[in-house]
Protein backbone atom coordinates (compact mmCIF):
# COMPACT_ATOMS: atom_id res chain seq x y z
CA UNK A 1 0.00 0.00 0.00
CA UNK A 2 1.54 3.25 -1.18
CA UNK A 3 0.16 5.48 1.59
CA UNK A 4 1.47 3.45 4.56
CA UNK A 5 3.66 5.52 6.89
CA UNK A 6 7.27 4.50 7.51
CA UNK A 7 6.38 3.72 11.11
CA UNK A 8 9.23 3.62 13.66
CA UNK A 9 7.03 4.40 16.68
CA UNK A 10 8.19 3.05 20.05
CA UNK A 11 4.73 1.81 21.03
CA UNK A 12 1.96 1.40 20.17
CA UNK A 13 3.96 0.39 17.14
CA UNK A 14 3.78 -1.02 13.63
CA UNK A 15 1.58 -4.07 13.11
CA UNK A 16 1.97 -6.43 10.14
CA UNK A 17 -0.05 -5.17 7.18
CA UNK A 18 -1.36 -8.69 6.52
CA UNK A 19 -2.71 -8.83 10.09
CA UNK A 20 -4.46 -5.47 9.76
CA UNK A 21 -6.01 -6.52 6.45
CA UNK A 22 -7.24 -9.82 7.88
CA UNK A 23 -8.75 -8.00 10.88
CA UNK A 24 -10.38 -5.55 8.47
CA UNK A 25 -11.97 -8.41 6.51
CA UNK A 26 -13.37 -9.97 9.69
CA UNK A 27 -14.12 -6.74 11.52
CA UNK A 28 -17.87 -6.47 10.91
CA UNK A 29 -18.64 -10.17 10.59
CA UNK A 30 -16.39 -12.64 12.42
CA UNK A 31 -16.64 -16.10 10.79
CA UNK A 32 -20.26 -15.55 9.69
CA UNK A 33 -21.42 -14.86 13.25
CA UNK A 34 -23.25 -11.72 12.08
CA UNK A 35 -21.21 -9.59 14.50
CA UNK A 36 -17.71 -8.44 15.25
CA UNK A 37 -15.47 -10.26 17.73
CA UNK A 38 -15.71 -7.01 19.76
CA UNK A 39 -19.46 -7.50 20.15
CA UNK A 40 -19.32 -11.11 21.31
CA UNK A 41 -19.67 -12.41 24.83
CA UNK A 42 -16.33 -13.46 26.26
CA UNK A 43 -18.20 -16.54 27.50
CA UNK A 44 -19.15 -17.55 23.94
CA UNK A 45 -17.68 -20.65 22.30
CA UNK A 46 -16.24 -18.47 19.51
CA UNK A 47 -14.24 -16.26 21.85
CA UNK A 48 -13.23 -19.14 24.08
CA UNK A 49 -11.75 -20.79 20.98
CA UNK A 50 -9.75 -17.61 20.18
CA UNK A 51 -8.54 -17.40 23.79
CA UNK A 52 -7.43 -21.04 23.88
CA UNK A 53 -5.84 -20.96 20.43
CA UNK A 54 -3.89 -17.79 21.24
CA UNK A 55 -2.49 -19.38 24.38
CA UNK A 56 -1.58 -22.58 22.50
CA UNK A 57 0.12 -20.60 19.70
CA UNK A 58 2.17 -18.61 22.18
CA UNK A 59 3.24 -21.83 23.94
CA UNK A 60 4.26 -23.40 20.64
CA UNK A 61 6.15 -20.41 19.19
CA UNK A 62 7.99 -19.51 22.41
CA UNK A 63 8.57 -23.04 23.70
CA UNK A 64 6.61 -22.52 26.93
CA UNK A 65 6.49 -25.73 29.02
CA UNK A 66 3.34 -27.05 30.70
CA UNK A 67 4.83 -26.06 34.07
CA UNK A 68 3.96 -22.41 33.27
CA UNK A 69 0.67 -20.55 33.07
CA UNK A 70 0.07 -18.20 30.13
CA UNK A 71 -2.17 -15.32 31.20
CA UNK A 72 -3.78 -12.48 29.23
CA UNK A 73 -4.22 -9.55 31.63
CA UNK A 74 -4.92 -5.82 31.48
CA UNK A 75 -3.20 -2.73 32.84
CA UNK A 76 0.00 -2.93 30.80
CA UNK A 77 3.48 -3.72 32.10
CA UNK A 78 3.01 -0.78 34.48
CA UNK A 79 0.45 -2.77 36.48
CA UNK A 80 2.88 -5.71 36.55
CA UNK A 81 5.39 -3.42 38.30
CA UNK A 82 3.00 -3.73 41.28
CA UNK A 83 1.56 -7.21 40.70
CA UNK A 84 4.97 -8.90 40.67
CA UNK A 85 5.94 -7.74 44.18
CA UNK A 86 2.36 -8.15 45.46
CA UNK A 87 2.48 -11.82 44.47
CA UNK A 88 6.16 -12.73 44.87
CA UNK A 89 7.75 -10.42 47.47
CA UNK A 90 7.97 -12.15 50.84
CA UNK A 91 8.65 -10.55 54.22
CA UNK A 92 12.34 -10.54 55.14
CA UNK A 93 13.33 -11.53 51.59
CA UNK A 94 14.19 -8.43 49.50
CA UNK A 95 13.29 -8.10 45.83
CA UNK A 96 16.47 -7.48 43.80
CA UNK A 97 16.41 -5.17 40.77
CA UNK A 98 18.95 -4.56 38.01
CA UNK A 99 18.83 -0.86 37.17
CA UNK A 100 19.17 -0.42 33.41
CA UNK A 101 17.12 2.69 32.65
CA UNK A 102 13.72 4.35 32.71
CA UNK A 103 11.55 1.24 32.87
CA UNK A 104 13.68 -0.59 35.44
CA UNK A 105 13.49 2.56 37.60
CA UNK A 106 9.68 2.60 37.38
CA UNK A 107 9.48 -1.09 38.28
CA UNK A 108 11.69 -0.56 41.35
CA UNK A 109 9.68 2.48 42.45
CA UNK A 110 6.49 0.40 42.58
CA UNK A 111 8.16 -2.53 44.37
CA UNK A 112 9.38 -0.16 47.09
CA UNK A 113 5.72 0.58 47.89
CA UNK A 114 5.12 -3.13 48.55
CA UNK A 115 8.17 -4.23 50.54
CA UNK A 116 11.92 -4.45 50.90
CA UNK A 117 14.06 -4.03 47.77
CA UNK A 118 17.74 -4.02 46.88
CA UNK A 119 19.68 -2.94 43.78
CA UNK A 120 21.62 -5.92 42.39
CA UNK A 121 23.52 -3.85 39.78
CA UNK A 122 23.19 -0.50 38.04
CA UNK A 123 24.52 1.40 35.03
CA UNK A 124 23.13 4.74 36.19
CA UNK A 125 26.65 6.21 36.47
CA UNK A 126 26.92 5.75 32.67
CA UNK A 127 23.52 7.38 32.05
CA UNK A 128 22.18 3.88 31.42
CA UNK A 129 23.96 3.60 28.07
CA UNK A 130 24.90 -0.02 28.82
CA UNK A 131 23.64 -3.19 30.47
CA UNK A 132 25.67 -3.97 33.64
CA UNK A 133 28.15 -6.83 33.26
CA UNK A 134 26.42 -10.04 34.30
CA UNK A 135 29.37 -10.76 36.62
CA UNK A 136 28.62 -7.53 38.51
CA UNK A 137 25.06 -8.55 39.41
CA UNK A 138 24.89 -9.40 43.13
CA UNK A 139 21.78 -11.37 44.10
CA UNK A 140 21.21 -11.96 47.82
CA UNK A 141 20.75 -15.68 48.57
CA UNK A 142 17.47 -14.86 50.33
CA UNK A 143 16.08 -12.62 47.57
CA UNK A 144 12.39 -13.06 46.75
CA UNK A 145 13.30 -12.67 43.05
CA UNK A 146 15.67 -10.87 40.66
CA UNK A 147 13.96 -8.45 38.27
CA UNK A 148 15.44 -7.36 34.94
CA UNK A 149 14.15 -5.24 32.05
CA UNK A 150 15.34 -7.25 29.07
CA UNK A 151 15.21 -4.29 26.69
CA UNK A 152 15.14 -0.62 27.62
CA UNK A 153 12.99 1.08 24.98
CA UNK A 154 14.05 4.62 25.87
CA UNK A 155 17.82 4.17 26.15
CA UNK A 156 18.06 1.52 23.43
CA UNK A 157 19.89 -1.15 25.44
CA UNK A 158 19.22 -4.89 25.62
CA UNK A 159 20.49 -7.88 27.59
CA UNK A 160 22.54 -10.01 25.16
CA UNK A 161 22.33 -12.85 27.69
CA UNK A 162 20.48 -13.28 30.98
CA UNK A 163 21.91 -13.40 34.49
CA UNK A 164 22.22 -16.63 36.41
CA UNK A 165 20.37 -16.69 39.72
CA UNK A 166 20.57 -18.96 42.80
CA UNK A 167 18.26 -22.00 42.43
CA UNK A 168 15.76 -20.65 44.95
CA UNK A 169 15.55 -17.14 43.41
CA UNK A 170 13.15 -16.72 40.45
CA UNK A 171 14.31 -14.55 37.53
CA UNK A 172 11.58 -12.07 36.56
CA UNK A 173 11.77 -10.18 33.27
CA UNK A 174 9.88 -7.27 31.78
CA UNK A 175 10.07 -8.22 28.09
CA UNK A 176 7.58 -5.63 26.84
CA UNK A 177 9.77 -4.42 24.01
CA UNK A 178 11.53 -7.59 22.87
CA UNK A 179 9.18 -10.51 23.56
CA UNK A 180 9.11 -12.98 20.63
CA UNK A 181 11.81 -11.00 18.78
CA UNK A 182 14.39 -13.72 19.57
CA UNK A 183 14.53 -17.23 20.98
CA UNK A 184 14.54 -17.48 24.79
CA UNK A 185 14.94 -20.42 27.17
CA UNK A 186 11.76 -19.98 29.19
CA UNK A 187 13.04 -22.37 31.87
CA UNK A 188 15.53 -19.71 33.00
CA UNK A 189 12.66 -17.52 34.17
CA UNK A 190 10.15 -17.65 36.98
CA UNK A 191 7.99 -14.99 35.37
CA UNK A 192 7.98 -12.99 32.11
CA UNK A 193 5.59 -10.14 31.43
CA UNK A 194 5.04 -7.89 28.44
CA UNK A 195 2.63 -5.31 27.13
CA UNK A 196 1.56 -6.50 23.68
CA UNK A 197 1.78 -3.16 21.89
CA UNK A 198 5.32 -3.44 20.52
CA UNK A 199 5.78 -6.96 19.12
CA UNK A 200 2.56 -8.88 19.66
CA UNK A 201 -0.45 -6.75 18.80
CA UNK A 202 -2.27 -3.60 19.89
CA UNK A 203 -2.31 -2.10 23.36
CA UNK A 204 -4.86 -3.44 25.82
CA UNK A 205 -3.58 -6.91 26.64
CA UNK A 206 -0.55 -7.84 28.75
CA UNK A 207 1.06 -11.27 28.48
CA UNK A 208 2.22 -12.96 31.69
CA UNK A 209 4.13 -16.26 31.57
CA UNK A 210 4.52 -17.51 35.14
CA UNK A 211 5.87 -20.75 36.61
CA UNK A 212 3.02 -22.62 38.28
CA UNK A 213 4.82 -23.12 41.61
CA UNK A 214 5.07 -19.32 42.00
CA UNK A 215 1.30 -18.86 41.84
CA UNK A 216 -0.14 -18.95 45.34
CA UNK A 217 -3.78 -19.09 46.37
CA UNK A 218 -2.99 -17.97 49.92
CA UNK A 219 -2.49 -14.24 49.21
CA UNK A 220 -5.80 -13.24 50.78
CA UNK A 221 -4.52 -9.72 51.55
CA UNK A 222 -3.95 -8.97 47.83
CA UNK A 223 -6.98 -7.63 45.91
CA UNK A 224 -8.64 -10.35 43.82
CA UNK A 225 -7.89 -8.77 40.43
CA UNK A 226 -4.21 -8.34 41.32
CA UNK A 227 -3.58 -12.01 42.15
CA UNK A 228 -2.15 -14.35 39.53
CA UNK A 229 -4.12 -17.30 40.93
CA UNK A 230 -7.40 -15.52 40.13
CA UNK A 231 -6.54 -15.43 36.42
CA UNK A 232 -4.78 -18.81 36.31
CA UNK A 233 -7.85 -20.54 37.74
CA UNK A 234 -10.18 -18.96 35.17
CA UNK A 235 -8.06 -19.14 31.98
CA UNK A 236 -7.78 -15.32 32.02
CA UNK A 237 -11.57 -15.05 31.84
CA UNK A 238 -12.29 -14.01 35.45
CA UNK A 239 -13.68 -10.71 34.17
CA UNK A 240 -14.28 -9.32 30.69
CA UNK A 241 -10.94 -9.62 28.88
CA UNK A 242 -9.59 -7.20 26.25
CA UNK A 243 -11.15 -9.49 23.66
CA UNK A 244 -10.24 -7.57 20.50
CA UNK A 245 -6.61 -7.23 21.63
CA UNK A 246 -6.39 -10.97 22.33
CA UNK A 247 -7.83 -11.66 18.86
CA UNK A 248 -5.22 -9.35 17.31
CA UNK A 249 -2.44 -11.15 19.21
CA UNK A 250 -3.85 -14.39 17.76
CA UNK A 251 -3.50 -13.04 14.20
CA UNK A 252 -0.01 -11.66 14.93
CA UNK A 253 1.17 -15.01 16.31
CA UNK A 254 -0.10 -16.73 13.14
CA UNK A 255 1.86 -14.15 11.13
CA UNK A 256 5.01 -14.93 13.17
CA UNK A 257 4.45 -18.63 12.48
CA UNK A 258 4.07 -17.94 8.74
CA UNK A 259 7.42 -16.11 8.78
CA UNK A 260 9.21 -19.20 10.09
CA UNK A 261 8.78 -18.62 13.82
CA UNK A 262 10.88 -16.78 16.39
CA UNK A 263 14.29 -18.00 15.15
CA UNK A 264 13.61 -16.74 11.62
CA UNK A 265 12.37 -13.40 12.98
CA UNK A 266 15.49 -13.07 15.13
CA UNK A 267 17.70 -13.26 12.03
CA UNK A 268 15.37 -10.92 10.12
CA UNK A 269 15.57 -8.39 12.97
CA UNK A 270 19.38 -8.60 13.09
CA UNK A 271 19.64 -8.05 9.34
CA UNK A 272 17.38 -5.01 9.25
CA UNK A 273 18.81 -3.27 12.34
CA UNK A 274 22.35 -3.80 10.98
CA UNK A 275 21.43 -1.46 8.10
CA UNK A 276 20.74 1.38 10.54
CA UNK A 277 23.63 0.64 12.90
CA UNK A 278 25.95 0.57 9.88
CA UNK A 279 24.68 4.02 8.84
CA UNK A 280 25.67 5.22 12.34
CA UNK A 281 28.99 3.38 12.60
CA UNK A 282 30.20 4.27 9.09
CA UNK A 283 29.27 7.96 9.42
CA UNK A 284 32.69 9.01 10.75
CA UNK A 285 31.11 10.45 13.89
CA UNK A 286 28.31 12.38 12.15
CA UNK A 287 25.90 10.03 13.95
CA UNK A 288 26.74 8.77 17.44
CA UNK A 289 25.03 5.72 18.90
CA UNK A 290 23.81 6.30 22.46
CA UNK A 291 24.12 2.68 23.68
CA UNK A 292 27.52 1.07 24.13
CA UNK A 293 28.18 -1.49 21.42
CA UNK A 294 27.86 -4.67 23.51
CA UNK A 295 24.54 -3.48 24.94
CA UNK A 296 22.82 -2.31 21.76
CA UNK A 297 19.18 -3.16 21.31
CA UNK A 298 17.86 -4.91 18.22
CA UNK A 299 14.50 -3.24 18.87
CA UNK A 300 15.26 0.42 19.66
CA UNK A 301 18.17 2.19 17.97
CA UNK A 302 19.08 5.41 19.80
CA UNK A 303 21.48 7.95 18.33
CA UNK A 304 22.57 11.59 18.46
CA UNK A 305 23.89 14.18 16.01
CA UNK A 306 26.44 16.95 16.65
CA UNK A 307 23.86 19.55 17.72
CA UNK A 308 20.25 19.65 18.87
CA UNK A 309 19.52 21.97 15.93
CA UNK A 310 20.68 19.28 13.52
CA UNK A 311 18.57 16.68 15.37
CA UNK A 312 15.49 18.91 15.02
CA UNK A 313 16.23 19.33 11.32
CA UNK A 314 16.62 15.55 10.93
CA UNK A 315 13.29 14.94 12.68
CA UNK A 316 11.52 17.56 10.57
CA UNK A 317 12.93 16.37 7.23
CA UNK A 318 12.27 12.73 8.08
CA UNK A 319 8.60 13.56 8.78
CA UNK A 320 8.36 15.29 5.40
CA UNK A 321 9.66 12.06 3.83
CA UNK A 322 6.94 9.96 5.48
CA UNK A 323 8.88 8.68 8.50
CA UNK A 324 7.01 8.53 11.81
CA UNK A 325 8.31 8.27 15.38
CA UNK A 326 12.01 9.09 14.99
CA UNK A 327 12.25 11.65 17.79
CA UNK A 328 13.96 10.31 20.89
CA UNK A 329 12.10 10.09 24.19
CA UNK A 330 11.91 13.47 25.91
CA UNK A 331 13.93 12.16 28.89
CA UNK A 332 16.92 11.20 26.70
CA UNK A 333 16.57 13.42 23.63
CA UNK A 334 18.25 12.65 20.33
CA UNK A 335 16.70 10.26 17.85
CA UNK A 336 15.32 6.74 18.02
CA UNK A 337 14.19 4.17 15.47
CA UNK A 338 12.10 1.33 16.89
CA UNK A 339 12.45 -1.72 14.64
CA UNK A 340 10.05 -4.25 16.14
CA UNK A 341 9.07 -7.51 14.44
CA UNK A 342 6.47 -5.93 12.14
CA UNK A 343 8.72 -3.10 10.86
CA UNK A 344 9.61 -4.21 7.31
CA UNK A 345 13.21 -4.68 6.14
CA UNK A 346 12.59 -2.21 3.30
CA UNK A 347 11.58 0.51 5.78
CA UNK A 348 14.90 0.09 7.60
CA UNK A 349 16.73 0.20 4.27
CA UNK A 350 14.87 3.41 3.34
CA UNK A 351 15.80 4.94 6.72
CA UNK A 352 19.48 4.01 6.33
CA UNK A 353 19.48 5.62 2.87
CA UNK A 354 17.80 8.75 4.24
CA UNK A 355 20.45 8.95 7.00
CA UNK A 356 23.25 8.68 4.45
CA UNK A 357 21.64 11.33 2.27
CA UNK A 358 21.10 13.66 5.27
CA UNK A 359 24.77 13.25 6.16
CA UNK A 360 25.87 14.07 2.60
CA UNK A 361 23.84 17.27 2.69
CA UNK A 362 24.76 18.36 6.21
CA UNK A 363 28.09 16.70 7.01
Amino acid sequence: MANRALNFNAGPAALPLEVLQQAQEQFVDYHSAGMSIMEMSHRSAAFEQVNNETQALLRKLYGIPDSYYVLFLQGGASTQFSMVPMNLLQAGKPAAYVMTGSWASKALKEAKLIGETTIAASSESDKYNRIPDLSSIVVPENASYLHITSNETIEGTQFADYPNVPDNVPLVADMSSDILSRAVDINKFGLIYAGAQKNLGPSGVTIVIVRKDLVSDSLKHVPTMLRYDTHAATDSLYNTPPSFSVYMVNLTLKWIESKGGVEALEQYNRDKTKLIYDAIDLSGGFYRGFAQEGSRSAMNITFRLQTEELEKQFAKESEQQGFVGLKGHRSVGGLRASTYNAVPHENCKTLAEFMQDFQRRNG
